[in-house]
């Protein structure tokens, strides 16, 4: 009797762990579920650093939709396709920044509501936006400006 108890709670116990394991497996694999979105924002940018698809776009802190597709318009810039919560009522004037979530995390795209009256309809463009900040080039420019720092000194 008691080994029959014993191997139901060894099932259970494996059970538990295979469910754990499926769990991590979608979860790092990128399945999410997508909840309320059918507003489709476009954004313009000249620079999205490491923004992905499925990246999450916030407002205020709060996840309110996610990147759609990323691609190339006409004049080769990036044109970023937004897949927000169609309950969301954003001023004509809103702006999109690409953030880094902590120094060196993931990308996503902060949303910052205006004070227009127009709303933003499906399909609209984002017309305020700020580029992603790209660590490297930062570093690059700062390390050329103290090569030509020390090229004047030396003169």
């Amino acid at each position: 009797m008691e080994t029959r108890g014993r191997d139901l709670g060894v099932g259970l116990f494996l059970l538990v762990g295979a469910a754990a394991v499926a769990f991590l497996s979608v979860s790092v694999g990128g399945s999410t579920y997508r909840g309320p979105g059918g507003l489709e924002l476009a954004v313009t940018f000249d620079q999205i650093g490491g923004l992905k698809t499925r990246a999450p776009v916030v407002v205020g802190g709060v996840k309110v939709g996610q990147v759609k597709s990323i691609g190339l318009d006409a004049d080769l810039r990036a044109r970023v396709l937004l897949d927000v919560d169609e309950r969301l009522r954003l001023p004509t004037d809103t702006s999109a920044t690409i953030l880094t979530a902590g120094l060196l995390g993931d990308q996503y795209v902060e949303l910052t509501p205006g004070g227009e009256e127009q709303l933003l309809g499906p399909g609209d463009e984002i017309e305020l936006k700020q580029d992603a900040f790209v660590l490297e080039r930062m570093i690059g420019r700062l390390i050329q400006n103290l090569g030509d720092d020390a090229k004047e000194n030396s003169e």
